[in-house]
């Protein structure tokens, strides 16, 4: 019997190792700031960004400035005069969120901008993942950035150098 156990917690102990050494992790962070085309991205994107925004607050500050001249003249207008002024108020607030809907909103010119620019970059780097899974005979490869929590995780499983070698860049030297 203490045979049967010491061969069965053999196997159980070698199983769970054996399969312990299918996990890795990358960090999807790291490896994109090693990227050139994604640095050269982000900025672009960020530029759009600061321009775009610039624009909303320009236009939300003569929406301001209307309302403060409204605000000012209000006691002197007639009926229809503060009628057309608040009309006009409203209208440009729904155009400025209109315009800030349309840039950064859900499926707006920034979002379409970033399908554009970063999904690519995205895509190579899921592909060198799986092929650094595949020639290193792992099950999983969890991302360190992501939702899932990892609390230790040991260096020799980072396998975000090789991922980044397999993209065809050097490690360790980051983009400017």
């Amino acid at each position: 019997m203490k045979k049967l156990f010491l061969i069965f917690s053999f196997l159980f102990f070698t199983g769970v190792s054996a399969f312990a050494q299918g996990f890795a992790y990358v960090d999807t962070e790291y490896i994109l700031k090693h990227i050139p085309e994604y640095t050269s991205s982000q900025k672009q994107l960020d530029a759009l960004s600061q321009q775009w925004q610039k624009e909303v607050d320009n236009r939300l500050g003569e929406i301001d400035r209307l309302y403060k001249s409204y605000q000012a003249d209000q006691v002197l207008l007639t009926d229809e005069m503060r009628k057309r002024r608040e009309n006009e108020i409203i209208e440009k607030e729904k155009a400025a969120k209109e315009y800030q809907r349309l840039k950064f909103g859900f499926e707006g010119e920034l979002y379409q901008q970033r399908i554009k620019l970063i999904k690519p970059i995205q895509d190579r780097v899921a592909k060198a993942v799986e092929a650094v899974a595949e020639a290193s005979s792992l099950y999983m490869i969890f991302d360190k950035n992501s939702d899932l929590i990892l609390l230790y995780a040991n260096a020799r499983l980072d396998k975000s150098n090789d991922v980044i070698t397999r993209l065809g860049y050097k490690p360790g030297t980051l983009a400017k």
